[in-house]
């Protein structure tokens, strides 16, 4: 193998090496048994490729960091052992991901119900998430599927006409007979809470609770259930807002062993931002569907992209996705992201 132009570490194989090996020899140029700076850039402009075979740019200060993630004993080369890390914990993950959708929150409420979000400032219709979920759910084979549901009980922290429930903090902005839906007061407490306050919302056994009826769910899919504690609000599919709970999601993923999230559903700067923020901090590549989400307020729904890219997570759209999950679309800040994530095991 004298040329690595034509070499893609996602269909290096060799009749005499197994494909790690054959990787290895391929972008190896002097021969010498292990990659330096160089070769690695090379093996790199190789792996991260868009679905028509172009490569993607990667910053030299970002690619140079992911090499000295690799290069473990600081020499200034990969040898076989660190690439046999690298091989199995970072290539194989980037050519074949293992993916979960995780659809949040598609109730009744949110779309035509109690807090329809065509009575929020951005003017969105929730079921606009339901047509591009669905046909994701028909033409992609998902690893693992989740649904996640808002459950609050009766007199949970959140709805409005429960104020009178708890008592105020000193510090909150707003009086209990001021307070006005969509205003945040503080109620007391060890630490005290803040809290937005909102229209009464998916109670637990109600219509409102219920998955949109168009919304297709598919067998075997796993359910979680959020908000469940009356005391404290929970945005994200992992934790409740005071991380004091957390709802399984991650070991549930865990457990497939599943790489990539892609996250969508309602309402995108509040509960699907929330859990793409929090997959991101539990250690997955984290893809956040922009035609598959519907929110709040438009300022907060770009605040909540920033959010995600700031932290190494990507946005995409639907038609994106087959060519993500079967790695054909392997891009570097999905990469850099499992990078960071390796570094902290090293």
């Amino acid at each position: 193998m004298s040329s690595t132009k034509s070499i893609d570490p996602a269909h290096t194989s060799s009749v005499l090496l197994d494909d790690m090996d054959a990787c290895l020899v391929a972008f190896d140029k002097n021969c010498d048994g292990s990659l330096n700076y160089q070769e690695f850039k090379e093996l790199s402009k190789a792996l991260f490729k868009d679905p028509t075979g172009q490569t993607y740019p990667v910053k030299d200060p970002i690619l140079k960091e992911i090499f000295e993630i690799f290069d473990k004993n600081g020499d200034g080369q990969i040898d076989r052992n660190e690439f046999c890390f690298c091989w199995y914990n970072w290539i194989k993950t980037i050519v074949k991901p293992i993916s979960a959708l995780l659809v949040i929150d598609v109730q009744n409420d949110f779309i035509c119900g109690t807090l329809d979000i065509k009575n929020c400032s951005a003017k969105h219709n929730g079921e606009d998430v339901v047509g591009p979920i669905n046909d994701l759910l028909d033409s992609v084979e998902f690893d693992a599927v989740f649904y996640s549901y808002d459950w609050h009980p009766e007199d949970h922290v959140s709805f409005i006409d429960n104020i009178h429930l708890r008592k105020l903090h000193e510090s909150t902005p707003v009086k209990s007979e001021e307070a006005k839906v969509y205003d945040t007061v503080v109620f007391d407490g060890d630490p005290p809470r803040s809290q937005k306050l909102w229209p009464r919302h998916c109670v637990q056994n109600t219509w409102g609770s219920e998955l949109f009826k168009d919304l297709k769910v598919v067998e075997n899919a796993v359910k979680i259930y959020k908000g469940t504690n009356p005391e404290v609000d929970s945005y994200s599919a992992f934790w409740d807002n005071s991380k004091l709970t957390d709802t399984k999601m991650e070991a549930q993923l865990k457990s497939r062993n599943i790489t990539d999230v892609y996250v969508c559903g309602i309402a995108y700067d509040v509960c699907v931002g929330a859990t793409a923020a929090d997959a991101i901090v539990s250690g997955f590549r984290t893809i956040l569907l922009d035609d598959c989400c519907r929110g709040v307020d438009l300022l907060d729904i770009e605040k909540t992209k920033e959010n995600i890219i700031k932290n190494h997570g990507i946005m995409a759209t639907s038609d994106e996705v087959p060519d993500l999950i079967k790695g054909n679309d392997r891009r570097p800040e999905l990469g850099y992201k499992l990078a960071l994530n390796l570094s902290k095991r090293n």
